[in-house]
Formats: C-alpha cells, sequence, structure tokens
C-alpha cells in the first residue's frame, strides 16, 4: 500500500520547515534542491511539476537522514558524500577539505595563463580530494599532473576520484615539511596548504570546525607561513627556469606571503583578488 503522505511536495516541506531555524531561505532552499537532484534526480522545475508525486519510505528516510545531519552542523557534501568540482564530480568525506568556489578561481586562473603550452607538467601540493589536479587535468590535456599529501586517506580519495573521472595523475605520499628531494622539475606548482592559525579558532563556522580536517587547516600561530616559506624553497629547486607558482592564501597574510617571495627573488610576485574582492591567490615567476 503506498504511502499517501510523502509526495515530493509534503517531503520538500518537512524538509523547509525542520530546518527554517537553522539557514535562511536561499540557503534552504539550495541545500533541498541539491539533495533532492543527488538522491532523485530530480530539478528544481520537476520538484513543481512532479509535487505530488509519491516517495517510497526507503527514499523519505534519505531525506530525514538529511535533515537530522544538516541539524548537527554537519556540511550537506560530507553528507551526500560526493561535490562537484570544476565540471567534476568528486567523492569526498571528512579527510578531504570541501573544495571552496575561491579555488576553482586559482584553477582557471592557471588554466587561462597555461593552455596552449605543450606538455605542460604541473605539481599539486596538498592535493586532498585532487580536486585541483583533476581540474587541471580535464582541462589541460596534454598536462603531466602530480599530485602530493601526506594524508594516506586524502590520497585514497584522490586516487578514487581520478579513476572516477577517468583521468590520470601521479599520487603520491609526500610531506613538503620534510624537505624532499626529487629529480624532476615542472612547470607550475600550485598549492593550497593549510594557512588558518590555531587562535582563528574561535572565529571559525561550527560546521568546518567540527567536521573538515583539521591536518588540512590549520598551521602554528608563530608560524603562519610555515608550508608557504617550505613550498617555496622546494619551487626554488624544482621549477623549470619559466616556471610558475601559485598559491591559494589566507588574505589576513597576503601581504606577508608576497614580501615572503620577493624575498626569495620570485619575479613577478602578484595578489589575485577572488570574486568577493578578496585578496585570495598569489602567483609569481622563478625567473
Amino acid at each position: 500500500m503506498k504511502n499517501t503522505k510523502n509526495t515530493l511536495l509534503s517531503s520538500a516541506n518537512y524538509f523547509k520547515e525542520e530546518l527554517k531555524k537553522f539557514y535562511d531561505k536561499s540557503e534552504l532552499d539550495q541545500l533541498l534542491y541539491i539533495t533532492f537532484l543527488h538522491y532523485f534526480n530530480l530539478n528544481r522545475i520537476d520538484l513543481v511539476l512532479k509535487a505530488d508525486n509519491q516517495l517510497s519510505e526507503l527514499d523519505f528516510n534519505k531525506v530525514i537522514n538529511v535533515v537530522t545531519q544538516l541539524k548537527k552542523s554537519k556540511p550537506l557534501a560530507y553528507i551526500l558524500g560526493e561535490v562537484e568540482f570544476f565540471g567534476l564530480e568528486l567523492k569526498i568525506d571528512e579527510n578531504t577539505l570541501i573544495p571552496r568556489p575561491e579555488t576553482e578561481e586559482l584553477v582557471q586562473l592557471i588554466i587561462n595563463e597555461n593552455e596552449g603550452r605543450e606538455q605542460l607538467s604541473i605539481l599539486d601540493i596538498g592535493t586532498g580530494s585532487g580536486c585541483i589536479a583533476l581540474a587541471l587535468k580535464a582541462n589541460l590535456l596534454d598536462s603531466t599532473i602530480y599530485a602530493w599529501d601526506i594524508s594516506d586517506k586524502a590520497l585514497e580519495k584522490a586516487r578514487e576520484n581520478a579513476i572516477m573521472n577517468s583521468l590520470q595523475i601521479t599520487i603520491e605520499k609526500v610531506d613538503i615539511l620534510k624537505k624532499p628531494i626529487v629529480s624532476k622539475k615542472v612547470d607550475v606548482i600550485v598549492s593550497n596548504p593549510p594557512y588558518i592559525c590555531y587562535d582563528e579558532k574561535k572565529l571559525m563556522e561550527i560546521n568546518v570546525l567540527n567536521y573538515e580536517p583539521h591536518l588540512a587547516l590549520f598551521v602554528k600561530n608563530n608560524n603562519p607561513l610555515e608550508f608557504y616559506n617550505a613550498i617555496a624553497d622546494f619551487a626554488l629547486n624544482h621549477l623549470k627556469e619559466s616556471g610558475k607558482l601559485y598559491f591559494e592564501i589566507n588574505e589576513k597574510y597576503a601581504k606577508e606571503v608576497q614580501s615572503m617571495l620577493i624575498e626569495k627573488a620570485f619575479k613577478n610576485v602578484n595578489l589575485v583578488k577572488d570574486l568577493n574582492g578578496k585578496e585570495r591567490i598569489v602567483k609569481c615567476h622563478l625567473k
């Protein structure tokens, strides 16, 4: 016997009613649409045109589960276990950061400045889910991409995402702070390293603080540029003569990162603002 209560419309209304105290209307609508698209392959128009269609008890329980976890501030991307990034579907979990829009801007910048270059070699340091490395490979098809991380579980997810998207990149466990010595030199090094000081925890949203991997988020209070320094030193010896270095940065330390790179004799050290007008990217040349 069909359950007459759980139509698409009633399920959507349940979702909104239960969560209206936790999210504003625009964010709540977005969460609803992403959830129903993920589980039921229904877009916004479908939810209107098929409002009277019924959900099975199993499907309605999926909605209940999402609502329950959202009330605990768990990010929807972790609940669903995947996210869209630069046109790719990526599996993620609490061992990998959720890719941000500014990271897509970083990827777009690299593509814009390097497309058309033949046999480009790129190293992504701190790859996490592999989002940067895989997006670059998907758009710079002739490139060779290396992806490094220190976390075994993050590397597992990056490998899964490479296979799922049929993209060939070289994934390796490397600790950049241990000054790795490798023979190869590359055209581009890119990194979105940990850049939030521990004393900034009190300013962070609970959904980030309680669920995203601290290994990929935080850096020592007394050394906020630790990873930037280490990667810049590595780049000095492992970029090709015409090589480029790109960082996603904490806007709070934008000028400090820029000054550090200038002191190390990098050329054309420029800060790039994101779509919100914040200095979130720095780029430079080896020579």
